[in-house]
């Protein structure tokens, strides 16, 4: 007896991640999985085919899930491959439920268990299963190299015969995962660094990277490790206390994002506006809407002469590597119910409970707005 664990190749624009990595199928195997992936999954991540050993490769994505037990992604698979996968079956990926309820809809009716990786609770038992952190720290590095290179000055400070230039500031607004990765990556770089969050817990985390903290004495902490929202005044007190921070900054970086959730707003057009010549906001709450207003997901565009970055999927631009920790995440998640050859969830587990999104036609702990989305469909359905 065996398990089908199935790989998909990623269809999403610009997604060049894969959900499996050659490392992790010995240790797979060793579970009783039996790997089956879709030709040239890994290839945008430059892992070829023949980099696989004793994987079986299909072309069609359809003919790939028809037969398998767990499904691997790291976006979420069409509505088309849903309806190929078998009921009863495990699929594991990104599924951001709120912006997806037709797919929702379709693991419901297909009686599809899906484990949502942004659902993963953040605790410590959870801590190696918790993909949107690795990806998050990934984006944190790659935010200061993005906007450094578009940049006209250096981060460091810089000694010549013909004088000294540098360090640049760098505004890091956002201590989670990503930025304090920022900090600690703008730091090595030798920037003079500046920290921010409205959780007042974050100033020794940036403290012990490197950074100074702005205090602006407006404490919102929230729930599961995410900020609450804040009041008006809260905002005003805030905005004025950091107005001065934003516009002495060569480099800003934004990092508030909550899964499922419009990214609050924390830099102003008049913000913006009266920024330095040159200096450069990298907006890595785009996903979500943008932190900065007037921000374009995706593009780059100039306000005035402040250069504003929106990227979207940072991660997958650095697909080898996010590859190797968003596989690792899911092979820790899969191995809690993938045992001695067979599947089981035990749902008395927090991380699988909590993780869960669908089982045997129902939501498993839904959001208030999925339900509400689900319900609408149904009625509109049933006239």
């Amino acid at each position: 007896m065996y398990v089908k664990v199935a790989v998909l190749k990623e269809t999403h624009p610009h997604e060049r991640r894969v959900a499996l990595i050659p490392p992790l199928c010995e240790k797979l195997r060793a579970l009783g999985a039996r790997l089956h992936m879709q030709s040239g999954a890994g290839d945008a991540s430059f892992l070829p085919d023949t980099a696989y050993q004793d994987v079986s490769f299909l072309s069609g994505a359809g003919q790939l899930v028809h037969e398998a037990d767990v499904v691997l992604a790291v976006q979420a698979p069409s509505l088309e491959v849903v309806d190929k996968m078998k009921p009863g079956s495990v699929l594991l990926c990104f599924v951001y439920a709120q912006k997806n309820t037709a797919l929702v809809q379709r693991l419901l009716e297909r009686r599809i268990t899906c484990f949502a990786m942004e659902r993963v609770p953040r605790i410590t038992r959870a801590q190696s299963m918790d993909a949107l952190s690795s990806q998050s720290a990934l984006s944190g590095y790659y935010a200061v190299q993005l906007g450094s290179a578009h940049m006209t000055r250096i981060l460091p400070k810089l000694t010549t015969a013909a004088g000294i230039v540098g360090p640049a500031c760098v505004l890091v607004l956002g201590l989670g995962v990503a930025g304090l990765e920022a900090i600690a990556t703008a730091h090595r770089l030798g920037a003079i660094v500046e920290g921010y969050d409205v959780r007042p817990e974050t100033e020794e985390q940036a403290k012990s990277l490197g950074a100074s903290f702005v205090n602006v004495g407006v404490d919102a902490r929230g729930k599961g490790g995410y900020a609450r929202e804040l009041s008006a005044a809260e905002k005003t007190e805030v905005a004025r206390v950091l107005t001065e921070h934003i516009q002495k900054a060569d480099l800003v970086i934004t990092t508030a994002a909550i899964p499922d959730r419009p990214s609050p707003r924390l830099i102003s057009a008049e913000q913006l506006a009266g920024m330095k010549p040159g200096a450069v906001v990298v907006d890595l709450g785009a996903e979500g809407g943008g932190n900065c207003e007037g921000c374009v997901p995706g593009k780059t565009i100039m306000i005035g002469q402040v250069t504003l970055m929106a990227p979207l999927n940072l991660p997958s631009s650095l697909s080898q590597d996010a590859s190797t920790l968003y596989a690792k995440n899911q092979f820790n998640l899969l191995a809690l119910m993938l045992k001695d050859n067979v599947i089981r969830i035990d749902w008395d587990d927090q991380v699988l409970s909590q993780t869960a999104l669908t089982h045997a036609g129902k939501l498993v702990h839904p959001p208030e707005k999925v339900a509400a989305d689900l319900n609408a469909m149904a009625k509109e359905q049933a006239s």
